[in-house]
């Protein structure tokens, strides 16, 4: 779909200085153009792959061939996006239930430890530096479960290592003798890796032909690589930019269940690529329609819309759109099998680096996030600081810990707090309430899902939920070093039945979350961020439930 601004655009100010020739080699700065030549190795890698396909389907075969009839892939970020979005897609067309290990939480690691049998079970290991501090407690812990059950012998057999050559995760498992090892390309950045080795071979172990899925990304290259206005990615850039030019810095991504996986992978391809220097553009997976049902200037609108075998599913999604308020400006894409993703990875990833080079920001680096995995660090060496205070008789939830930025540090209880944090919100702000919580369990879902909608109905602004610490790999980035329109709730947890990890830094996947928690508040107040981080005394349902009251009867009170 083309609009007038989009028509607008592409002829006064697009096509003049996008063309899919030079549109990722960046002419401002000596820094950028380095940049974008040591990360151009996704421009071609469905014409051009990397790793021989017929090595990647002959693994996959091996482990199916063996019986395996779960799989759990570790890793953060741009090592899991994609999987995760073409496997949850694929999920009813798959012999193997797979399962993504991104989510630090004990109680995510329990539930998903006693859904498999680690005898028929793969894991796969994702990380392109080998080194990342999440993939390796949660490999921790992980290993550690499949060791009381597995002989010492067998266990190894059962792993997989995707990592650039010469990491420290290649030579464990080297050494270690591992089920497989797949070398990704230096090339190629994480979050542009969809069609690379760390989306293949998940795909080809969940039943996906990637044969077919490349054969759709080599349509999409081709098309992407045209100087023409027909051109996709430029379409799709030029919708964007012209979005954020007109002080629409946002978009929601509207989709059925199915696809929603698919919004995960374009907020960190797109929040993470162009947040920084000040400026950005803010993906958000929308959830509830009538949400969308008005337009508040500061947004656009990109909607997905997939097959379905059942009627009223279609209907109802049609109902849905209805809501949409036709003043938004807005894309609609379709895809049909879980091949045609193939198409839309490289359409997004071709249309973001486009996006980049207009707004004279390197789409290639991701320097706040490494600021917040150095805090991280030194607060589990040094230990954490004290609380701005602690809250126990204020509210019928138990102790809190209260970290305060700025805007709230007057505040005595949690309940004050809580109000000045969302009294500061703006017209054309964001909130994001970014969780280090379960999102499994009865209710935990819903009661973090509430928040999220009344603070938007409330304060009129977009509103999202984001999981720790996956955000930080995503998000997070633009929280930190794009505009400062954002207010943030961090939420963390006490764990009443921690897992205990040894040869990581942390102590415990609960002392680690927490940690996560504090480092990324941390880094927000100082870059002058509206925040607030509020340690629970636990992650109950009922615990949950009662904070989603106590923020209505906050807001109520705006």
């Amino acid at each position: 779909m083309r609009d007038a601004t989009i028509e607008r655009l592409v002829d006064e100010r697009v096509a003049s200085r996008v063309n899919a020739k030079d549109a990722t080699l960046y002419s401002f700065s000596d820094e950028a153009r380095k940049c974008s030549e040591n990360f151009m190795g996704w421009a071609n890698l469905p014409s051009n792959p990397p790793c021989p396909l017929n090595e990647i389907k002959q693994l996959a075969a091996k482990f199916t061939e063996a019986g395996m009839k779960s799989a759990i892939l570790i890793g953060q970020g741009g090592s899991t996006q994609a999987a995760m979005t073409m496997t949850k897609f694929n999920k009813a067309n798959s012999d193997i239930k797979f399962r993504v290990a991104d989510s630090d939480s004990p109680v995510r690691v329990r539930k998903m430890l006693a859904e498999v049998d680690p005898h028929t079970t793969l894991v796969i290991v994702s990380s392109k530096s080998g080194g990342t501090l999440e993939m390796r407690s949660l490999f921790c812990a992980i290993r550690t479960a499949f060791a009381e059950v597995l002989p010492e012998d067998e266990l190894c057999r059962h792993f997989v290592a995707i990592t650039d050559p010469g990491s420290a995760l290649e030579a464990q498992a080297q050494e270690e003798n591992w089920g497989g090892i797949l070398s990704g390309e230096p090339t190629v950045g994480g979050r542009f890796s969809a069609l690379s080795v760390f989306g293949l071979f998940p795909a080809a172990v969940a039943g996906i032909d990637i044969d077919a899925l490349l054969a759709q990304g080599l349509r999409a290259e081709k098309d992407c690589s045209e100087d023409s206005e027909a051109n996709p990615a430029i379409q799709l850039a030029a919708f964007l930019y012209a979005n954020w030019c007109d002080h629409r810095d946002k978009f929601s991504f509207f989709t059925q269940k199915r696809l929603r996986a698919l919004g995960l992978w374009i907020e960190q391809l797109v929040a993470e690529s162009v947040g920084k220097n000040g400026v950005g553009v803010l993906p958000q997976l929308e959830t509830s329609p009538l949400l969308l049902a008005e337009d508040r200037g500061d947004r656009a609108v990109v909607t997905y819309h997939t097959t379905t075998g059942v009627w009223d599913d279609a209907d109802d999604f049609e109902r849905c759109q209805a809501c949409i308020d036709s003043a938004m400006p807005r894309l609609d894409y379709t895809v049909g099998g879980v091949e045609d993703l193939g198409y839309h990875f490289v359409m997004w990833e071709y249309a973001t680096a486009m996006l980049g080079y207009l707004m004279q920001v390197s789409p290639f680096d991701q320097p706040d996030v490494a600021s917040v995995k150095a805090r991280v660090l030194e607060l589990l060496d040094a230990g954490l600081p004290e609380p701005s205070f602690t809250d126990e008789r204020s509210t019928d939830i138990g102790a809190i810990e209260v970290r305060t930025s700025e805007c709230c540090k007057s505040a005595s209880d949690v309940r004050a707090a809580l109000y000045s944090l969302f009294a500061s919100i703006e017209p054309g702000n964001y909130f994001a309430m970014n969780a280090f919580l379960p999102f499994d369990g009865y209710t935990r879902r819903e009661a973090l899902g509430r928040i999220r909608r009344e603070v938007a109905d409330t304060c009129k602004v977009m509103s999202c939920l984001e999981i720790g610490p996956r955000y930080m790999h995503s998000t997070g980035q633009l929280q930190k070093g794009g505009a400062n329109n954002g207010v943030y709730l961090l939420i963390s947890s006490g764990e009443p039945r921690d897992i205990e990890l040894e040869g990581v830094p942390a102590a415990s996947l609960g002392q680690l979350s927490k940690a996560q928690a504090t480092g990324d508040f941390m880094i927000l107040a100082e870059r002058g961020r509206r925040c607030l981080h509020l340690h629970l005394p636990d992650n109950s349902t009922v615990t949950l439930q009662r904070f989603a009251f106590l923020v209505s009867e906050v807001l109520t009170g705006l």
